[in-house]
């Protein structure tokens, strides 16, 4: 008689099953030695990707292959590599919903669960379901220890790759994840580990009292003939993820207590196991992104433990922003910064490679927030631009204001060139602020006096306002000849005699000169030579 397939794995699951469950009931041992709350010995490695911002190995078991001789070890275990990248805003993960709002995840972990792991072949693609799932498990249980984004402002990755499996890989994934993270610097608020439990139900049929028994750090063999998969995950103090499959009736709450205070008891094994943490490994390394953070009308830098601090307010995004962010592209462009990202509440985010060029730019953000003052006398200023009207003055870097043309000298200017040129250097003083903020500059206020003389009088020359000369009018009275009537009486009750005429001071002098030629021409006329010492009248 030929049985099918399927007939022939569902009778090979239930012996094999029995079997399992009869050997852990009467002699107290598991299918590799070990007793129901012994857990697999453990190693840990961290910092094995020398450009990573951080990585680390863990593995719970024995390896799969042993060192010299190529043969299979029953005893297999499970690993996890994981690195964790840091970076700014933009890296952060966006997700899709329902509203029109950008929903933005600073943290997520990948995870990653290739058929090389379990000795098979097969193609790699898109993240199945079971991958989603363990990946949101473990990062469920590492997301609750992380610092505040006030704190450690970055956007934090963690990739889990499972490079062997024999038990709960996602439980791996939150062992490897948090060594990871503390090569990578993170400071986190504590260590979290993560073990798998299972349960034997029904003990009486296998010679037992009928008490379930709980098993710590179970294999995928258990995993599968057990009737629980009871995965826990946290530090010393508490859990921050858990989950269960549940695969008969009847689990009570005393066994549920059971369960959860043996898994706290494999949660300070596992932790004090890992030698990583034992070693202290929380520190910054030179690789990491520098990230500058402004909230709260605060600057706050940190970086190897030094922190720096100004005020800044936030209706000053605009400036910082610039029209059509010019002005904050200008700013990467000129620093070589990575970004600098601004939110609605005032906060700002810088991020850069290197520590000179973050710098830089939080200098040029400093300018351009500051508040002046008018008065303030700013020296050694370069002229960044000269227009028809005046000069664009960088009072700080990043801060212009304008120097009118009337503002440059003392003395009437047809063009800007004619005193300054760009790349000069001048000292200006702030005379005003418009609406806008725009700042009104002048040179000329700073410039010596030169309307007094040594004595202190006023010269004739002085020139108090920067306008080209114009001719000042003069009022003079014109008098109309009289004129008579026909009995030769004079006519002044008709006519008005007098008219006042405004010309120019100008046309008055040389009219007035014209007159004196004409007046000295008559009297040389009207005088003959001097003939010994007198002179006589012509007729």
């Amino acid at each position: 008689m030929l049985f099918s397939e399927v007939d022939v794995k569902l009778v090979f699951k239930e012996v094999s099953s029995n079997f399992l469950r009869k050997r852990i009931v009467e002699d107290g041992r598991r299918s590799d030695g070990r007793t129901p709350t012994e857990i697999r010995p453990i190693n840990s490695q961290c910092g094995l990707l020398p450009r990573a911002h951080g990585s680390a190995l863990f593995t719970r078991g024995e390896t799969q292959l042993s060192h010299v001789k190529v043969s299979f070890n029953w005893q297999l275990g499970i690993n996890s590599l994981a690195v964790v990248t840091l970076g700014d805003k933009q890296m952060a993960q966006r997700i899709d919903n329902l509203v029109d709002t950008e929903e933005l995840k600073r943290f997520y972990l990948q995870y990653s669960f290739p058929p090389s792991c379990v000795g098979e072949v097969g193609r790699l693609g898109a993240p199945s379901r079971r991958e989603v799932g363990h990946g949101m498990l473990a990062e469920r249980a590492i997301e609750p220890v992380l610092p505040s984004e006030e704190d450690f402002p970055y956007t934090i990755r963690v990739e889990s790759t499972i490079t062997e499996s024999n038990g709960s890989s996602s439980m791996a994934s939150v062992c490897g994840g948090c060594l990871a993270l503390l090569d990578a610097g993170v400071p986190i608020k504590s260590s979290v580990a993560g073990i798998a439990m299972g349960m034997v139900m029904d003990t009486k049929e296998f010679g037992g009292d009928g008490t379930p028994l709980i098993l710590s750090d179970i294999t995928g063999s258990e995993d599968a003939s057990g009737d629980m998969d009871f995965k826990v995950a946290g530090d010393e103090n508490g859990i921050t993820a858990f989950q269960m499959d549940i695969k008969v009736e009847g689990i009570t709450l005393a066994v549920m207590q059971k369960a959860l205070i043996q898994a706290r008891n494999g949660r300070k094994h596992v932790l004090g196991e890992l030698h990583c943490l034992q070693s202290g490994m929380l520190y910054y390394v030179s690789r990491l992104p520098l990230v500058s953070t402004l909230f709260k009308n605060t600057f706050a830098f940190s970086v190897k433990g030094s922190s720096t601090s100004f005020q800044v307010k936030p209706d000053k995004l605009n400036i910082i922003i610039g029209t059509g962010g010019k002005k904050v592209k200008s700013i990467i462009e000129d620093t070589g910064v990575d970004s600098i990202d601004t939110e609605e509440n005032g906060l700002i985010k810088i991020t850069a490679k290197d520590l000179s060029s973050l710098e830089k730019s939080k200098a040029i953000i400093a300018n351009l927030t500051m508040v002046p003052t008018v008065g303030d006398i700013y020296r050694n200023c370069e002229i960044k631009s000269i227009a028809p009207y005046g000069a664009f003055v960088e009072i700080a870097p990043g801060r212009e204001g304008l120097c009118h043309i009337s503002e440059l000298s003392s003395t009437w200017l047809a063009n800007a060139e004619d005193v300054v040129k760009v790349g000069d250097r001048i000292d200006v003083k702030l005379i005003e602020i418009n609406q806008k903020g725009h700042l009104r500059l002048s040179r000329r206020a700073l410039l010596p006096d030169e309307d007094l003389d040594t004595s202190g009088k006023q010269t004739n020359n002085s020139m108090k306002e920067n306008i080209p000369p114009v001719d000042s009018p003069t009022t003079i009275t014109v008098k109309k000849p009289l004129r008579k009537d026909k009995a030769g009486r004079t006519a002044e009750k008709f006519e008005n005699p007098k008219k006042m005429i405004k010309v120019p001071l100008k046309v008055v002098t040389s009219a007035q000169e014209s007159m004196n030629d004409r007046s000295q021409e008559k009297l040389s006329k009207s005088v003959s030579p001097v003939k010994d010492g007198m002179s006589t009248k012509t007729s």
